[in-house]
């Protein structure tokens, strides 16, 4: 390897790695934020009390989920353009931790190997340690909730929260989720992360979305793209398909979901 492509390779490495393990059934962007009116006239500091309190029942209710992933990686600019993709089979367990199995992948080694494969390694380890699991929750623990307002997605009504990070980490994010007034689940996230996770790195900018399937909320679709200081774009997106549940969904209202 020459040590051009081993410069692109470290940026790259630093500029992408964890960035897709941060987590929402989208609303239309072009929707006009409104003030809540109404029942939904509750402060911030409601808002999050009971999206935590809703995320911790359905992390109880939630049993063992199987699915499968698509990553596709692509860079253009700097030296020259490469790409990478990757299938895998997830499974997540009550107990939050994850397992991964690849099913096939293909294109550049460089990227597979010192970017893919470490997003998964990185992942599960964080998965299997309590402690990182609450540092990294959406919680008033790490984050400071502001209400912005309200809007309608997918036929329902929608705060729109401003979320800012208490500490300087790349773990954590700053951006506007979208939380759904009935289930109090985040259903999207529109964010950056809260430090720059490389000096190679100049921005990156991170979407996320879930979908309802059932009485769940599933991650559907993430999305990051970053910009390196050398003028390259990589731009992983990652589909979520083919949930399988272990065990049928409690009924009744509640609606579960995976934890974040």
């Amino acid at each position: 390897m020459g040590p051009i492509k081993q410069f692109a390779d470290r940026w790259l490495l630093f500029g992408i790695l964890l960035l897709a393990a941060i987590s929402a059934q989208a609303a239309d962007p072009d929707s006009p934020i409104k003030p809540c009116s109404g029942g939904l006239n509750l402060p911030a500091s409601e808002i999050a009390a009971r999206l935590m309190s809703r995320n911790a029942e359905r992390a109880q209710k939630l049993g063992q989920v199987e699915s499968m992933r698509q990553y596709d990686l692509d860079y253009t600019g700097f030296p020259s353009g490469m790409s990478a993709h990757m299938q895998v089979k997830a499974l997540y367990t009550a107990q939050g931790t994850k397992k991964f199995t690849l099913v096939s992948e293909s294109g550049s080694h460089i990227l597979r190997n010192h970017v893919l494969h470490k997003l998964l390694d990185s992942e599960q380890e964080a998965s299997s340690d309590a402690a990182n699991r609450d540092a990294v929750a959406l919680t008033t623990a790490n984050y400071n909730f502001s209400l912005l307002g309200c809007e309608v997605g997918g036929g329902r009504p929608l705060y729109v929260v401003k979320v800012e990070p208490l500490r300087e980490t790349k773990f954590l994010y700053r951006g506007t989720i979208w939380i759904d007034s009935q289930d109090f689940a985040v259903t999207r996230i529109e964010a950056e992360p809260a430090k720059n996770p490389s000096y190679w790195t100049k921005r990156s900018r991170i979407h996320h979305q879930y979908e309802k399937i059932g009485e769940f909320y599933f991650p559907a679709l993430n999305r990051t793209v970053t910009d390196a200081r050398l003028g390259g774009t990589a731009v992983l997106t990652i589909r979520y398909q083919d949930y399988k549940l272990s065990r049928p969904v409690a009924t009744g209202t509640e609606t579960s979901s995976i934890p974040r």
